[in-house]
């Protein structure tokens, strides 16, 4: 792991950092924020999944989180959205796919399968190292995103309920199997339509809740809020299964980090409440 830098704030450090992954074949960055309780005893850790065309620096500039975090004694950690530089023809070509889109799904059609495997990066293998590097507590560990982001966190919860034990997302591709953003990634991510559902909240929230309280803010002046985000189908899935779900629709605020600058105390207040236990 290379430290590329660090900063004092608020009490405690903001680092940034590359490693070589063994799961995308590249180098992978992310950013660490380690709270002034960090450096007296262990904490829980917060990953934040950034959306479209946001890199590991991008959160942690703009989404207003270290103060919160120092107060509640949480360390956050933000990797970037896709792996970089892989080779592939074409990676570069869309803002809304490839290079800043990597969906946090595993692909499994080529080339995109031996690189894009950000499910298994975000899950497994980067929560590894940072429990190995840094004071953190194995046995809390929350998730939450922003847009493709917030699609990323809900499906990792989902898919692994016992690893997670917080989760929350603000303006989510909550339906994507139905939407066009969603349409394009999975189609070329994947090989087969059959394995669309495998990545999508409302399909894994329909067949089994994850168990605990769910928060998720929605902006009504989004301007992606009725081609692709389609909350009022993740509010179906839940009754479906009586998942535990609060969807607050935020009225007049958009996509943007302005709006989760807005209501980002209150997700720190819900993670902090499960994560310090």
């Amino acid at each position: 792991m290379e430290r590329r830098s660090e900063h004092a704030c608020f009490g405690g450090r903001l680092g940034f950092y590359a490693h070589r992954s063994e799961e995308t074949g590249t180098e992978m960055r992310f950013s660490v924020y380690l709270p002034p309780k960090a450096a007296r005893e262990p904490c829980p850790a917060l990953y934040f999944l950034a959306g479209l065309t946001c890199t590991e620096e991008t959160f942690m500039i703009k989404a207003g989180v270290p103060r919160l975090a120092a107060a509640e004694g949480l360390i956050v950690v933000a990797p970037d959205t896709s792996p970089r530089g892989a080779g592939i023809p074409g990676e570069d070509a869309d803002w809304d796919f490839g290079t800043g889109a990597g969906f946090y799904l595993d692909a499994t059609a080529p080339p995109w399968s031996a690189h894009y495997r950000m499910a298994s990066y975000v899950s497994r293998e980067l929560p590894a190292l940072i429990e190995r590097e840094f004071p953190v507590r194995p046995d809390s560990r929350g998730v939450f995103g922003h847009s493709m982001g917030g699609h990323g966190a809900l499906v990792t919860a989902l898919r692994a309920p016992g690893s997670w034990h917080s989760v929350s997302a603000f303006a989510p591709i909550s339906n994507p199997i139905a939407v066009p953003w969603g349409q394009k990634a999975f189609g070329a991510y994947l090989r087969d339509r059959a394995e669309w559902e495998a990545w999508d909240s409302c399909a894994l929230m329909r067949e089994r809740p994850w168990p605990g309280p769910i928060l998720v803010d929605q902006g009504t002046a989004d301007q992606f809020l009725a081609e692709q985000l389609h909350p009022d189908a993740l509010e179906r899935a839940a009754a479906a299964s009586g998942q535990d779900l609060t969807l607050r629709r935020q009225d007049g605020y958009d996509h943007s980090y302005w709006f989760i600058q807005t209501f980002m105390p209150d997700h720190i207040q819900h993670h902090a409440g499960r994560l310090n236990r």
